[in-house]
C-alpha cells in the first residue's frame, strides 16, 4: 500500500419519510452492489459542515441546508481490492429544493465527471441478507 492515510470525510443524511438518499456503487472485486450517503473528503482548513455543503453542490448541483452534526464513525474497509480507513462525520439536514424529494432517482456526478446513481432507498431495505449500507455501523444508528 502506497502512503497509507486515515481520511477524514463527511456524509449527509437526507430523509424522506422512511427513506434516505444514497449513492449506488459496485465493488468489482467483491462483485457486490452497495450504498452510501452522499458526501466526501474534508479539505485541510475546511469545516466539516462546509465540506458537506460543497460535496452536495458538486455531486448533485443542490444546496444542503439545516445541517446538524449527529455522530462520528470509524470506517476500516476494503473496496475494489484497496484498503481504506476513514473517520466519518455524519450530519443530518435537508435539500433546499423540494423537487429533489419528488424524484426516485437523481443524476449525480463524481469529480472526474462520471455519473452517480443517487436514489431514495427505504431504511428497511438494508440489513443482513438485504442491501448493503456503508459505512459499517451507520444502519444501527439510523
Amino acid at each position: 500500500m502506497k502512503d497509507p492515510r486515515i481520511r477524514p470525510i463527511v456524509i449527509g443524511l437526507f430523509r424522506q419519510a422512511e427513506k434516505i438518499l444514497v449513492i449506488e456503487y459496485f465493488d468489482h472485486v467483491k462483485q457486490e452492489t452497495f450504498y452510501r450517503p452522499l458526501g466526501g473528503g474534508i479539505e485541510f482548513g475546511e469545516p466539516a459542515q462546509q465540506a458537506l455543503q460543497r460535496e452536495i453542490s458538486e455531486e448533485l448541483g443542490a444546496e444542503a441546508v439545516d445541517l446538524e452534526y449527529r455522530f462520528t464513525l470509524e470506517n476500516i474497509f476494503t473496496c475494489n481490492g484497496k484498503p481504506g480507513h476513514e473517520i466519518v462525520l455524519v450530519f443530518e439536514g435537508r435539500l433546499a429544493d423540494p423537487e429533489m424529494y419528488r424524484q426516485e432517482e437523481i443524476n449525480g456526478h463524481e469529480d472526474d465527471g462520471s455519473t452517480l446513481r443517487v436514489v431514495w432507498k427505504a431504511i428497511d431495505d438494508f440489513g443482513p441478507g438485504k442491501c448493503i449500507l456503508y459505512p459499517d455501523g451507520l444502519l444501527e444508528r439510523l
